[in-house]
């Protein structure tokens, strides 16, 4: 993984196959790759010890990206973008073909999100096409890690690890994790209860 500069001072993340990033959002530190990184992904699951019966979820930072890879989104849930997009709520949908299957673990769905967290999505603004496969940065049945330098100690490459953890300006960490909504039928189903109450 390197960074190029450009002029005016922006810069673009190169990540290279297999690359992990760690990153803080507006609720818990989180692990990801680029969606279509095969190799990635199956890190991800090895350094968590993930359950492969367990999704990744998308994220990105803003919707025009996100949603080439739903099918269709109903109205109610249009609302609800409306209303708590950037933020901690991760709806699910019925996934296109362009989301792989090794992300959605076989499954016809596919979750998205954007977070309330301008760190990430300054993060995803420089990457190709803006968006994540995420999961929680933590091992599998234990809490996610609290802040940067716990990340680094536990997952980053500094210490033997496979993660490059991006080191925020500020923390803003709510510590609860998103509320997910399925998006599949004529009405919402609640799957987790999270910070944001519907």
């Amino acid at each position: 993984m390197f960074s190029e500069e450009f002029p005016g001072g922006l810069t673009k993340l190169i990540l290279n196959e297999g690359d992990i990033l760690g990153f803080e959002t507006d609720t818990v530190w989180g692990l990801g790759c680029l969606p279509n990184d095969r190799k990635a992904v199956d890190k991800i699951y090895e350094i968590k010890g993930r359950d492969r019966s367990k999704p990744l979820i998308l994220m990105g930072n803003n919707l025009k990206n996100l949603l080439p890879y739903v099918v269709s989104v109903p109205d109610y849930a249009e609302r609800l973008i409306d209303k708590y997009f950037p933020g901690a709520l991760t709806l699910i949908f019925e996934k296109s073909n362009l989301a792989p299957d090794f992300i959605t673990a076989g499954k016809n769905t596919v979750g998205i999100r954007i977070p309330a967290h301008s760190g990430f999505q300054e993060l995803c603004s420089k990457i190709p096409g803006g968006v994540l496969a995420t999961t929680s940065l933590n091992h599998s049945n234990e809490p996610p890690v609290g802040d940067y330098n716990e990340a680094v100690r536990e997952f980053g490459v500094e210490f033997g690890g496979a993660v490059n953890i991006i080191k925020p300006e500020k923390t803003c960490l709510s510590g609860v994790s998103s509320t997910v909504v399925l998006c599949t039928g004529e009405e919402p189903v609640i799957l987790r209860q999270g910070s944001v109450k519907i």
